[in-house]
């Protein structure tokens, strides 16, 4: 029987990654804006043509490439990213697979123009279909700039499978503010059918919020921060008043590359839970910067999706920083005045007296316990609760200052013109006391 398996040529084999990498014209823009992030550009331009089917350029300041490193670029598994093995364990980069640009050409036309830093001569090289056209020097200035023309014109099927103008541009749009989020100290500039949408300056983050995301998301902007020995998470949640029925303004980076949790949305979801209703979906731009031997990103295609060495703890420091938060800026659930409550269910450790003693107030029982927002000291167990024994010590009054207890029963005021007595018997909370009428 003759030998049936065989190697595939590099073309056929590019075309098969593309499929992974390039989805759509959205997985150029991602890519490229990553390259130019790698490669330490302060400004970026991006540039899109009849929803990318036409045209996706890309333009950066960043330190370049050599005439070799530029070819070099459109080869399979070809980066500078990574050396060793043990270099994926410690990727601060967004991109290190070599893939990119190599899949990108397999499917596209292309044209690379790269200049190094203080030369005043480049290089561009064609690429088409994956086969290299030409490399030819050309003047230019410091950075890169890549242009991709006609996407998937070999390969009609995915062509024709692309969706509307209207939702390729959402979904560009979508890639653009997700880089521009987790970069606010670079310069973006944005053109739609030779339009300018965008014109984003360096900026605060909360700044580039507003900016990209529109004007009526200054008021509801929340800081949220918190740091520990392993994790450290900051940037803003939204106002539980402006929660949405549809998802979409909700933003997680890691290590400031933009990823897909559900597990760590849920633990935003708990944290407001006693807030919102569970149909709605809160805002959130939040960074978590961990250490990259703790993560590994390198579960998805797109870099989407990754996998934390300890999870139960990411997700309990993240959602005791998200309630502290929220009781920081004295976001708390409304009392509910409408209802009697017994309130033998407050005392505490008391054994229940006989008869029922009901006040008008009505607590929210979807209140959440005491958190750490209570106190910075508590520490979260593995468990994901809080040491409730040392927030008790941080939060107590001192022997020096607290009151003494009263030696025999006293009369204490329960409302104006009303009295109880203390019970006898021991130190239970409204023990054997009666609520007289007011007036």
């Amino acid at each position: 029987m003759p030998d049936i398996i065989r190697l595939l040529p590099d073309t056929i084999a590019n075309k098969i990654a593309a499929g992974e990498v390039v989805q759509r014209p959205a997985s150029v823009v991602k890519e490229l804006l990553e390259n130019a992030i790698d490669a330490g550009a302060t400004r970026i331009q991006l540039i899109i043509k009849d929803a990318g089917r036409t045209l996706i350029q890309v333009i950066d300041n960043g330190k370049g490439m050599s005439e070799v490193d530029a070819r070099m670029s459109f080869e399979r598994h070809a980066t500078s990213k990574i050396r060793t093995a043990d270099d994926l364990f410690h990727l601060r980069t967004m991109g290190f697979r070599g893939e990119a640009l190599a899949s990108i050409g397999a499917i596209a036309q292309v044209e690379l123009t790269s200049c190094l830093p203080n030369e005043s001569v480049g290089t561009c090289v064609t690429i088409e279909g994956g086969e290299v056209k030409s490399q030819v020097p050309t003047a230019g200035r410091q950075g890169t700039q890549v242009q991709v023309k006609n996407l998937f014109f070999n390969v009609p099927a995915r062509r024709n499978f692309l969706k509307s103008d209207l939702v390729e541009t959402k979904h560009i749009l979508d890639e653009l503010q997700r880089v521009a989020l987790a970069h606010p100290g670079i310069q973006f500039s944005y053109h739609q059918n030779g339009k300018e949408v965008y014109k984003l300056a360096p900026s605060k983050l909360s700044h580039r919020i507003v900016h990209l995301l529109g004007k009526n998301y200054q008021s509801q902007l929340l800081p949220c921060e918190e740091s520990t020995a392993k994790i450290n998470i900051h940037g803003y949640i939204g106002h539980p008043e402006q929660a949405k029925k549809t998802r979409g303004d909700q933003f997680f980076f890691v290590n400031h590359r933009f990823v897909k949790s559900a597990y760590l949305h849920h633990a935003i979801k708990k944290a407001y839970s006693s807030l919102i209703d569970p149909a709605f979906f809160p805002f959130y731009v939040l960074f978590i910067e961990i250490d990259p031997i703790a993560i590994d990103i390198n579960v998805h295609p797109t870099k989407t999706e990754i996998k934390f060495e300890d999870e139960r703890m990411v997700y309990a420091v993240l959602e005791a920083a998200i309630r502290q938060a929220l009781a920081a800026h004295h976001v708390t659930p409304a009392l509910d005045f409408g209802q009697s409550i017994n309130m033998d269910t407050l005392k505490l450790g008391a054994t229940p007296s006989p008869g029922t003693i009901t006040t008008p107030s009505q607590l929210n029982s979807q209140a959440a316990p005491v958190t750490a927002a209570h106190s910075s000291a508590a520490q979260l167990t593995p468990g994901g609760t809080l040491d409730w024994e040392q927030l008790l010590a941080t939060t107590a009054p001192s022997a020096a200052t607290a009151p003494a207890p009263p030696s025999e029963p006293d009369s204490v005021t329960v409302a104006s013109g009303a009295t109880q007595a203390s019970s006898p018997s021991g130190p239970s909370l409204l023990s054997g006391c009666r609520l007289l009428p007011m007036g």
